[in-house]
């Protein structure tokens, strides 16, 4: 995992276009919006005013990160479809499965066995506590916090400025209104989340506070993790479609 970490990174600074100057406003604040971003970007979010159809290396479900701050509030209904949309996702099998293998290899949370009956239990459980964390974070704390799920990417600066900008998104979030906040929805949600599946399905012997707090204190990292990839991820998306043949461009020649 540090490896891939370190890989990833190196591709999202490599990916950048140097800056001269830093960006004026507060890393705190929502970012102003990319006008330097494609059509192709742009088309990411023009399904939906208010969500994207991205994903993450063109795979995983990336569909509250918004490179345009100028969009709606999302509704409680809105929150949850949104959600619902990326936790079912197809790709999330291949991903809880990969997990589950992971876990079944390390015999992690040994109750659970091993074996074909081990490892579909794990799989479960990987998929339950995704599934959980995801609506806890995303739309049912948010919904009644008024908090914005959505990850807005800051775009432009230098690679420790933008960095520093995503790891704290962990902590701080926006209001519905647009206001700067304690981000309640990702560290209480995912304590809740957290201590539901432990003492719900999770093995009786791991039924306990420490494990509680191992499983939550993952799931930040793994949260915290994923939003510095979503920063830097439009930035590799540009890199590899500059790479792309002149024919598989839109509007390209097509050889006629």
């Amino acid at each position: 995992m540090l490896l891939s970490a370190a890989v990833l990174f190196c591709l999202a600074a490599h990916a950048q276009e140097p800056a001269t100057t830093l960006p004026t406003h507060d890393a705190s604040a929502v970012p102003p919006a990319d006008k330097s971003s494609t059509p192709e970007d742009k088309n990411k979010q023009s399904q939906s005013s208010a969500t994207s159809n991205d994903r993450l290396f063109y795979a995983l479900p990336n569909f509250l990160s918004l490179e345009d701050t100028n969009v709606p509030r999302l509704t409680p209904k809105e929150k949850f479809k949104v959600v619902a949309r990326g936790s079912f996702d197809y790709m999330e099998i291949p991903w809880y499965a990969a997990l589950a293998g992971i876990a079944q290899a390390e015999d992690s949370e040994p109750g659970y066995g091993q074996g074909a009956e081990g490892y579909g239990k794990r799989f479960g459980a990987y998929a339950a506590d995704g599934t959980i964390e995801n609506f806890m974070t995303g739309a049912v704390l948010p919904s009644i916090l008024h908090q914005d799920p959505r990850y807005f990417v800051m775009g432009k600066g230098s690679f420790k400025r933008r960095m520093w900008y995503a790891v704290t998104r962990i902590v701080v979030t926006r209001s519905d209104s647009g206001h700067t906040q304690f981000n309640a929805s990702e560290v209480v949600g995912s304590a809740i989340s957290s201590a539901i599946s432990t003492y719900s399905y999770h093995p009786r012997d791991d039924r306990n506070l420490s494990n509680t707090a191992g499983v939550w204190g993952s799931q930040i990292g793994y949260d915290t993790f994923t939003i510095a990839i979503k920063e830097f991820w439009p930035d590799i998306r540009r890199k590899l479609g500059k790479k792309r043949p002149a024919a598989d461009q839109p509007g390209g020649s097509t050889g006629r």
